[in-house]
C-alpha cells in the first residue's frame, strides 16, 4: 500500500492530461473542417466512420500488446506524441489523404490510454484497493474533460479554431512527464496482465489459453449486456441533441453543451463513490445500477420538451458513465484474475461494443423516421432492459463480500 499511495498524485495527472489531450483534438476536428477547411458533411462522416471503424477493429489485438510488453509508459508516450503529430498535420495541411492518415493514428492511439491506464494501475495497486483507485482515475479523466472543454472553447474563441489543435502537442508533454513521474520498477507487468494478485498468489505460470474468452461465462455475459447497453445508449445525446434543437432553435449549442457538462459533472461524484463503496455492495449490483440508469433516462426523455427538464434528465447519463468506467474495468479484472488475458479482454469487450455502437446510429435514424423521438427513446429503453436482464445473470465477481452475499448475489 506504501508503494500505491506514492503514486497516486502522479496516477491523478496521468488521467486528468489523457483527457485533456483527446478532449483537445477529437470534438474540434469536423467543426474545423466543415468551417475552416471547406469540407461538406457527407466528406467528414466518411472519414470519421472509416477510422473509427479500424480504431474498433484493432482494440483486441492491441490489449494483447499491452498485456505482453513491459513498456508501458512507452505506449502512452508514443501514443500521445502521435496525436500531437495528427493535430499539426489537420491544422497545417487538412486534405482528406492527411486527415484520414491522422484520424486513422488518432483511433489507434485513443484504442491505447484506457487500457493501459488501467493496466499501470492494476501494476501497482493492492487488489484490496484497485476500486477506490479506479473510481478516482475516472473522476479525474471526467474533471480533465471538463477543463479541456472550457480551455478550448477560450482559446477558439480568443484566438482561432486552428490555435485548439496547438493545445495537443502542450498536453501531449505534461502526460508523459506524468507517466515518466510513475517509476518502470514499480509496476508489476504479470499482476498488470492479471496473471496473479497483489498477494502473489498465481494459477497459472503462463497465460492461459484463448479459448478462455468462450469457457468464462461471466465474460460472455459482461460483453453481450454492454454491447446491448451501448447499442441503445449510444444515439440518445445525439438524438436529444435534436430534439432540443428542434424545440429550441437559436440555443441548441448551448443547450447541447449544458447536456455533456451535466452528465460530466455528475460522473465526478458518482465515480468516486461506486470505487469507495464497490467492495462493500457488491460489483454486480453497481453496476446494475448504472445500467438501470439508462432505460429510465429514455422514457424520460418522452415526457416534456422543456430544456431544463431535458438537461437535468442527463443527471442518469452522469450516473451510468460514471459507475460503468470504474466497474467495467473492475469486473473484468475479478473475472480474469489468474488468467493473463486481462488486457485482451478489454479489448474484447471494447470491440464488441464499438461495433454495437457504430450500428445503433443508424437504426436510430431509421426510427426518428419513421416514428419519431419519443416512441425512438422508448425504443431504446426496452433494448436498454434487454441488457439488464442479460446482466442479471452474471454472477456477483467480487470476491472481497462475504461468502453468503456472494451466493446471495449470484
Amino acid at each position: 500500500m506504501a508503494v500505491a499511495r506514492a503514486h497516486l498524485v502522479p496516477l491523478d495527472w496521468l488521467n486528468f492530461f489523457l483527457a485533456d489531450i483527446r478532449g483537445g483534438l477529437g470534438p474540434y476536428v469536423g467543426v474545423f473542417l466543415l468551417t475552416q477547411a471547406g469540407w461538406n458533411q457527407a466528406t467528414i462522416g466518411a472519414v470519421l466512420t472509416v477510422s473509427g471503424l479500424i480504431g474498433i477493429t484493432l482494440h483486441t489485438p492491441i490489449g494483447a500488446l499491452i498485456d505482453a510488453t513491459h513498456f508501458k509508459r512507452g505506449l502512452i508516450i508514443a501514443g500521445t506524441g502521435a496525436l500531437a503529430m495528427c493535430a499539426l498535420a489537420i491544422a497545417w495541411a487538412p486534405t482528406r489523404l492527411v486527415v484520414l492518415g491522422a484520424d486513422i493514428v488518432m483511433a489507434v492511439a485513443g484504442a491505447i490510454f484506457a487500457p493501459t491506464v488501467a493496466a499501470i494501475t492494476l501494476g501497482i495497486i493492492s487488489t484490496q484497493a484497485l476500486a477506490g483507485r479506479l473510481g478516482r482515475n475516472t473522476a479525474f479523466d471526467r474533471a480533465g474533460n471538463i477543463f479541456i472543454a472550457v480551455l478550448a472553447g477560450w482559446v477558439g474563441w480568443v484566438f482561432s479554431q486552428r490555435a485548439v489543435f496547438y493545445l495537443v502537442p502542450l498536453f501531449a508533454v505534461l502526460t508523459s512527464l506524468a507517466v515518466l513521474s510513475i517509476p518502470a520498477h514499480s509496476i508489476d507487468h504479470e499482476r498488470a496482465r492479471g496473471l496473479r494478485d497483489s498477494n502473489n498468489k498465481t494459477d497459472h505460470e503462463q497465460p492461459v489459453s484463448w479459448r478462455v474468452f468462450l469457457e468464462r461465462r461471466s465474460l460472455v455475459v459482461l460483453a453481450a449486456a454492454n454491447a446491448v447497453f451501448h447499442f441503445a445508449n449510444a444515439p440518445m445525446l445525439p438524438l436529444l441533441s435534436q430534439k432540443l434543437a428542434l424545440a429550441h432553435p437559436g440555443v441548441e449549442t448551448a443547450l447541447t453543451s449544458a447536456c455533456i457538462i451535466t452528465a460530466q459533472l455528475i460522473s465526478i461524484p458518482t465515480a468516486l463513490i461506486v470505487g469507495w463503496k464497490a467492495n462493500d455492495w457488491g460489483h454486480k449490483f453497481l453496476l446494475l445500477v448504472g445500467f438501470a440508469a439508462l432505460p429510465i433516462r429514455g422514457v424520460l426523455y418522452t415526457i416534456s420538451d422543456n430544456a431544463v427538464w431535458l438537461v437535468s434528465v442527463q443527471i442518469l447519463d452522469g450516473v451510468a458513465a460514471g459507475t460503468l468506467d470504474v466497474l467495467i474495468p473492475l469486473v473484468l479484472a475479478d473475472i480474469m484474475r489468474g488468467t493473463g488475458r486481462y488486457n485482451v479482454s478489454r479489448g474484447v469487450v471494447s470491440t464488441v461494443q464499438g461495433v454495437a455502437g457504430s450500428m445503433s446510429n443508424v437504426v436510430a435514424g431509421l426510427l426518428v423516421i419513421g416514428l419519431g423521438y419519443s416512441r425512438s427513446f422508448l425504443i431504446l429503453s426496452i433494448v436498454a432492459v434487454v441488457a439488464c436482464l442479460l446482466l442479471m445473470t452474471m454472477p456477483e465477481t467480487s470476491r472481497d463480500l462475504p461468502l453468503d452475499q456472494q451466493a446471495k448475489a449470484r
